[in-house]
């Protein structure tokens, strides 16, 4: 691809970073004007990514056709249960890279690069963070809709989430790409040697009454960890923690350990909170359409590059 002459590309990354936050295929699906006639807040660009996109909205409802149903509120939580729709708000789109690890280029998160992990680092061109690479240049698998894979589903656009539990496994449904993953309960181990997957191999194990731990495996190496472009190895292991607060609130607790891209493990979600929503809650679609972005390229990302 051609690149942009150097003198514009500090103010073409701020535009490419502006002109996607709101006329993306991967994020125009969310910003439907609301009920009653009141448009979607304009995005924000910045670090503070808690007031980017409003909060998500039960189109299904809004129509007045399907009238909601009563759900228990506030209580305890229930043992070893974290079935329901859960939904993070705002914090879990993650445009400048994992939540608790963001690209923002303060000395504290500087993440423990191995020369390996520095070197393939370098080779990732993102949109997000603070690296700022114009569409053109932009090398995100996501962005020509390869899948997110894991952890990534967990660090970049995660929406309402709909977790489906059963004795031997829970199922976890996203709403970005609209995919889902299984995680065992049954007492399997990790397989030794895997075979490499998008979302890899998971098992949970619950800790105590409130708590499941998640551990994964088997994790395509050609996925980034965030949309910051941070890189991972075959070898990586991931961690999640689920811990519901109380009847209605959760949090999501990420761990990163790959010892040939980073020195040593490091958090990228530190007790994310979910919320729970009604049973009747219709989660709206959130695919990546190959022919949508390529319009958008045509008509937003390629101009913002000087292409």
């Amino acid at each position: 691809m051609a690149s942009v002459p150097t003198a514009l590309k500090g103010l073409a990354a701020t535009c490419a970073v502006a002109v996607i936050l709101a006329f993306s295929p991967l994020t125009r699906s969310q910003d439907t004007p609301q009920s009653g006639g009141k448009s979607a807040k304009a995005p924000q660009v910045g670090p503070a990514q808690d007031h980017i996109y409003p909060e998500p909205v039960d189109y299904w409802k809004t129509t007045g056709t399907v009238p909601a149903k009563p759900r228990k509120t506030g209580g305890p939580a229930p043992r070893h249960d974290i079935s329901g729709v859960w939904d993070p708000g705002e914090v879990g789109i993650q445009i400048f890279g994992a939540g608790a690890m963001p690209a923002d280029g303060k000395p504290e998160h500087v993440l423990p690069f191995t020369a390996a992990g520095r070197e393939a680092m370098n080779r990732n061109k993102p949109n997000g963070g603070n690296a700022g690479f114009v569409p053109a240049e932009n090398n995100d698998p996501v962005f020509i809709c390869d899948p997110q894979g894991l952890p990534r589903e967990d660090l970049y656009e995660l929406r309402t989430t709909q977790i489906y539990q059963m004795p031997q496994k829970i199922i976890m449904l996203y709403t970005f790409g609209r995919v889902w993953r299984v995680i065992w309960l049954d007492g399997r181990e990790l397989p030794k040697d895997p075979e490499p997957r998008w979302y890899g191999y998971s098992v949970g194990k619950w800790v105590d009454d409130s708590t499941l731990v998640v551990e994964s495996n088997g994790l395509d190496e050609r996925t980034w960890i965030d949309r910051a472009g941070r890189p991972h190895s075959a070898n990586l292991r991931v961690e999640e923690r689920f811990h519901r607060v109380d009847h209605d609130h959760m949090e999501l607790s990420v761990t990163i350990n790959d010892a040939q891209m980073y020195t040593k493990p490091w958090v990228a979600l530190d007790k994310m909170r979910f919320e729970l929503q009604p049973d009747d809650f219709d989660v709206r679609e959130f695919i990546c359409s190959p022919s949508e972005y390529q319009e958008y390229n045509k008509s937003v990302g390629d101009p913002a590059s000087r292409k």
